[in-house]
């Protein structure tokens, strides 16, 4: 990280946003400011260059349209690529997955360039999976399984250059068994919720990547003051 603090890219927003996946970046930023951390959300919308200065990038997951729109303003403004050519972790969300691939195809049939970055293809499935999903986590997360919501109708196929996130237990996943993808530091998934707020493991470990180290464990009692102090607020009002 070029200082202090943690850069957090939310990319496109406007377009990849379905199911509260934009609030990623908020879990992020408060589990680093609950550890006394520095952190700044830096949202990068549709006709903005992309930043390759960034320490950490989020993509949620939008309708075919709008994500064919995601791929192609991606390929046109190269800083994602560069970024994680510069060691930057990227989290995808179902959409965002895709477009981490290398190919995906919508429902009218035409094929489209992703980035690249994951060694995943997707096509279209025979039905659209609408569930919660559970998963077991890979070698990267010890313990508490995965969870989420997942819409989709893709299914994608993982090649030798990535490795699934997860096991499905409950859900469909990417349609053979597994969930998500990771190569290096670069994730995705199929997990809605917004998924980091279901998976805090999962959250830090994609701090830790970010900021070099292990994470310590949260200052619990801060919370809890916090917390604290907005009830006390609240029975007052009701007192008045």
């Amino acid at each position: 990280m070029a200082d202090s603090t943690v850069h957090i890219g939310l990319l496109l927003p406007e377009v990849l946003g379905t199911y509260g996946d934009t609030g990623n970046a908020q879990v992020l930023g408060k589990r680093l400011q609950w550890r006394g951390l520095d952190a700044e959300v830096v949202p990068v919308g549709l006709g903005d260059p992309v930043p390759s200065t960034l320490d950490l990038y989020l993509l949620g997951g939008g309708e075919d349209g709008a994500q064919a729109l995601a791929a192609a303003h991606l390929r046109k403004y190269p800083g994602l690529r560069r970024a994680v050519a510069g060691g930057a972790v990227v989290f995808g969300v179902c959409a965002g997955l895709q477009v981490l691939g290398t190919r995906f195809r919508g429902l009218d049939g035409v094929d489209h360039d992703g980035l690249g970055l994951l060694d995943v293809t997707t096509e279209p499935g025979p039905q659209r999976a609408v569930a919660e999903l559970v998963a077991t986590p890979s070698r990267l997360l010890d313990g508490q399984a995965l969870t989420g919501f997942e819409n989709h109708l893709g299914v994608s196929k993982l090649g030798t250059g990535s490795e699934p996130l997860g096991r499905v237990v409950r859900g469909t996943g990417n349609g053979d068994g597994t969930e998500g993808a990771v190569t290096d530091r670069v994730v995705g998934t199929y997990l809605h919720g917004p998924a980091l707020a279901r998976n805090p493991a999962l959250a830090d470990l994609l701090l830790a990547w970010t900021i070099g180290h292990p994470l310590g464990p949260l200052s619990l009692p801060e919370v809890e003051r916090l917390r604290g102090e907005r009830l006390t607020v609240a029975r007052r009002r009701r007192g008045a």
